[in-house]
C-alpha cells in the first residue's frame, strides 16, 4: 500500500521518527496524547508509542461522553500496550458551567461556547501532565480539519506537535488500516464528542471524502468533476478559519 507516493509503512516510520526528533529537540522526555476513541487520536497514539515505547502517556478524558468512545480508547490502549490514565472531566465541566451560567438559566448542549469548553478542559489536562512529566503534547488534528478550521481554538487546536497535520482525513484512514486500528473505530462516524449524536460531517456539511476531494482541487487548482458551489463553500470555510491557523497578530510600534 502506498500513500503520497510512499510505501505506507515507510511513511508511518517517518512520522514516528519525526515525533522522536521533535521531542528530543525540545529537551523533553516523552509525549502525552488525548485518546478519544476516534480514528485520529488512535493513530496518533500508536505512532507516539512507536516513537517512545516507554514514554507515551494516553489520557482518556470523558466529559459527558458516549460510553462507546471510552471503550474504544481502552481497546486501542490495550491492543498497543499504551500506558493510560482515565480522568472523568464531567464533574469539572458541570461545575464550570454552573459558574459561568448560574441556574436557573437554561442552555443548549449544542451552544458552541458551551461545547467548546470540553476540548479546552481536555487540553488543560493534557498540559498538566505534559508539564509534570516534561513531555510534549501531541495534537491529533489532520490536514482536512486544520484547513477548514474544524477544531476548537486553544482546545484540540492547541498542541506542541501535530503528527497528522499534513495528512487528509481519508489518508489518516488509510494509515489507520495499515496500523491495524480496530474495525469498530474504522467503521464509526467521526465525531468530536461535543454533544450526544454530534458528527463531524454533519457539522462540516459534507462527507470527508467530498471535503478532501475539494481541498485537493483547491491546492492543485484543478476543479475537474467538482461542484463549484461546494468549492466556494469550502473556500469560505478556509478564509473564515484563517485566524485559527495563525499566531495572534501583534501590534508593531514601528509600523505606526
Amino acid at each position: 500500500m502506498r500513500l503520497r507516493g510512499k510505501d505506507i509503512g515507510v511513511l508511518a516510520a517517518e512520522i514516528s521518527e519525526w515525533i522522536r526528533e521533535q521531542v528530543e529537540s525540545a529537551g523533553a522526555e516523552g509525549v502525552v496524547v488525548g485518546m478519544s476513541g476516534g480514528l485520529d487520536s488512535s493513530v496518533t497514539a500508536v505512532l507516539c508509542k512507536r516513537a517512545f515505547p516507554d514514554a507515551t502517556l494516553g489520557l482518556i478524558m470523558p466529559c459527558e461522553s458516549e460510553h462507546e468512545d471510552i471503550e474504544h480508547a481502552r481497546l486501542v490502549a490495550a491492543k498497543y500496550e499504551i500506558e493510560t490514565k482515565e480522568i472523568d472531566l464531567s464533574p469539572v465541566f458541570a461545575l464550570l458551567l454552573r459558574t459561568l451560567e448560574p441556574p436557573p438559566r437554561a442552555y443548549s448542549p449544542k451552544d458552541i461556547a458551551i461545547a467548546n469548553l470540553k476540548p479546552r478542559l481536555r487540553m488543560l489536562t493534557l498540559y498538566y501532565f505534559a508539564n509534570k512529566l516534561n513531555y510534549l503534547v501531541a495534537g491529533t488534528g489532520n490536514k482536512s480539519e486544520l484547513m477548514v478550521g474544524y477544531f476548537t481554538k486553544y482546545g484540540d487546536g492547541a498542541a506542541d506537535i501535530l503528527p497528522l497535520g499534513d495528512l487528509y482525513k481519508t489518508e489518516v484512514r488509510q494509515l489507520a488500516e495499515f496500523l491495524g486500528i480496530p474495525d469498530e473505530i474504522l467503521r464509526k462516524k467521526p465525531s468530536a464528542g461535543l454533544w450526544r449524536g454530534q458528527t463531524d460531517e454533519s457539522e462540516i456539511g459534507m462527507s470527508y471524502d467530498e471535503l478532501d476531494k475539494i481541498l485537493k482541487a483547491i491546492e492543485s487548482w484543478n476543479f475537474t468533476n467538482c461542484d463549484m458551489e461546494e468549492v466556494e463553500k469550502v473556500q469560505k470555510m478556509i478564509e473564515r478559519a484563517k485566524h485559527k491557523r495563525e499566531r495572534p497578530p501583534v501590534f508593531s510600534v514601528n509600523s505606526h
